[in-house]
């Protein structure tokens, strides 16, 4: 069992008060976006060794089965298949799309065919794993995800009462549930400036009235100020906003558009890169790979409540390249952890401790630990941690390949 030492990513979206409030740090004025635990080469979590500090992936490496376990090691060959995080968003991040398995594999063969550098801004294909990913809330959380109906969306788009979008909306009403959208979409995601600024006013007025959509016209009024002229603005109003309350989360699947827009929470998603964009940024955006993998379907926002199971409370999620739970220890007793593959545990409230067979250790907020496969831990204390591990119940059912 070892303490990690993590980095946090400073990307502009970031909050500068909410991660250090959690961690009990003094704000420093710059935004600190995530906390990164696990094995990522761009910020790898170190372990402490007789010679300093040595990489998480380093350490997998050098006995990935010892540390992986055969099954994990099996299914995923010699890498972590997870990644960590606390995030903490102060204003919008990119609506953004991630492919699936095949999709991953088949995008990355041609563009290394290509000759395209791994690290090339308009590289789409980073690597040739899919990325689902989870949010679970810690603070209140807000976000969009998965299409409206066509209907909704005209709806939504009619109460702007700009005759500007009134082919749009016509198209929306009429034609077939998937083909309405895509080519709604793709028209949007070409609109002209002009028609960008004016559903940002009307989008602005409408937050400021009273009529049934306000809460949500608010929401995609901070997407229009913090990305002006952006047309992803008109993106982002086709998908569902939401709110999480703490310990509620979402599992967000390939295919599905979505953007996290504020909050605090902690996240999880299978080790990759890919992440095809459709807005409110600016990096690269090819609209070609976009429309082949965005899925044209409109998706109900399914908010994830955990259920009891032996000491935790597991978090459903239909991949087995991660497994996420919550775990409250009860006073005067201990959760007892499974050893079945290998795990990262980070504290978000008040103070846990971890017990060992070589040792134990106590975590406070914004601490984590790392734990081989074999290695059976207990947690204790008055606070609150989430566990990152591989689902091996799904690992051994998986097919090579799946």
């Amino acid at each position: 069992m070892d303490q990690l030492v993590n980095e946090i990513r400073p990307y502009a979206w970031g909050s500068t008060t909410a991660l250090p409030g959690l961690m009990g740090s003094d704000p420093d004025g710059t935004p600190q976006a995530e906390l990164w635990m696990g094995a990522h080469p761009a910020a790898p979590s170190r372990v402490r060794r007789p010679g300093g500090l040595l990489s998480l992936g380093a350490l997998i490496g050098s006995g990935p089965t010892a540390e992986l376990g055969e099954a994990t090691l099996r299914r995923f060959g010699p890498r972590l298949p997870f990644l960590l995080k606390l995030l903490a968003a102060e204003s919008p991040l990119s609506v953004q799309v991630h492919p699936d398995l095949a999709q991953a594999a088949t995008g990355h063969r041609i563009e290394n065919s290509r000759g395209i550098p791994l690290d090339a801004p308009h590289r789409n294909y980073r690597d040739g794993n899919h990325k689902p990913e989870m949010i679970v809330a810690i603070g209140d959380f807000e976000g969009l995800c998965g299409f409206r109906s066509p209907a909704g969306c005209a709806d939504l788009l009619d109460a702007l009462g700009l005759p500007e979008l009134a082919p749009h909306t016509a198209a929306l009403r009429v034609e077939g549930e998937e083909s309405a959208l895509r080519a709604v979409f793709a028209a949007f995601l070409a609109a002209p400036p002009a028609l960008v600024d004016a559903v940002a006013a009307a989008t602005a007025r409408e937050a400021r009235g009273t009529g049934p959509y306000q809460p949500t016209f608010e929401a995609y009024d901070a997407v229009a100020r913090a990305h002006p002229g952006d047309r992803g603005l008109l993106a982002a109003m086709m998908l569902r906003y939401f709110r999480l309350a703490p310990g509620e989360g979402l599992f967000l699947g390939a295919g599905v558009p979505h953007a996290y827009l504020r909050g605090l929470g902690v996240e999880i998603m299978a080790a990759s890169d890919n992440v095809l964009r459709c807005g409110l940024t600016s990096k690269h955006v090819d609209t070609e790979e976009l429309m082949r993998v965005v899925r044209f379907t409109p998706t109900p926002v399914r908010i994830l409540r955990p259920t009891a199971r032996g000491g935790e409370d597991v978090y459903p999620a239909p991949v087995d390249d991660f497994r996420l739970s919550r775990i409250r220890p009860s006073a005067g007793s201990a959760a007892v952890l499974d050893a079945t593959a290998p795990q990262i545990i980070v504290c978000t409230r008040g103070r846990i401790r971890l017990t060992g067979p070589h040792g134990s250790l106590t975590l406070d907020p914004g601490g984590s630990a790392y734990t081989p496969a074999g290695e059976q831990v207990s947690v204790e204390g008055d606070g609150e941690a989430f566990r990152a591990t591989v689902d091996a119940g799904r690992t051994r059912r998986a097919p090579s390949g799946s």
